[in-house]
């Protein structure tokens, strides 16, 4: 059966900030009872779009038809120069109309305080493009709140709750 709510790890990187995120949301989502799937584009790794083969690629059929079946979805994403990874949009690039109508929120992990408005020109092509309701809430990590393979911050694990929770009221609107 697909999951409802579906999170994508977008990090390519072993030991990701990011995939700690993704992890917590899903553990979050299923303490309050909603079906959510984890997809890790490390271990689920698609070409490069290149306008035109790619998409026939046997890897984006799977990806494409979760997204098709999920109502809400979350990007993971570490933030690299100010952006949201390539990874990321290679996903959207991909798997294109199939984000129609969804409703859609970040997790982002980046190295410093600075970068927190990063995923604005990803979540404008999202609505622009496929009319995608942006959750307005969104949990942003820097370096500093992990530490041994963990989130070691108690007000990011909170922050990625209150995500949960919104998306959740938001999606049963």
């Amino acid at each position: 059966m697909a999951a409802e709510y579906l999170v994508f790890a977008t990090s390519l990187r072993p030991g990701s900030h990011s995939r700690l995120m993704a992890e917590e949301l899903v553990r979050d989502y299923e303490k309050i009872g909603a079906a959510a799937e984890l997809v890790c584009l490390r271990e689920n790794p698609l070409p490069l779009c290149d306008g035109d083969a790619a998409y026939d690629d046997p890897r984006v059929g799977p990806i494409t038809e979760k997204i098709v079946a999920a109502r809400v979805i979350t990007i993971a994403t570490p933030i690299y120069n100010y952006d949201a990874n390539a990874a990321a949009k290679n996903l959207i690039e991909l798997t294109g109309s199939a984000w129609e109508d969804k409703i859609v929120g970040f997790l982002c992990a980046a190295g410093g305080a600075l970068s927190y408005m990063s995923v604005m020109a990803l979540a404008n092509s999202l609505m622009l493009d496929f009319r995608c309701v942006i959750l307005p809430r969104f949990a942003y990590a820097q370096s500093g709140d992990f530490a041994g393979g963990q989130i070691s911050k108690p007000e990011i694990t909170r922050r990625i709750q209150q995500f949960a929770e919104a998306s959740t009221r938001l999606q049963n609107r």
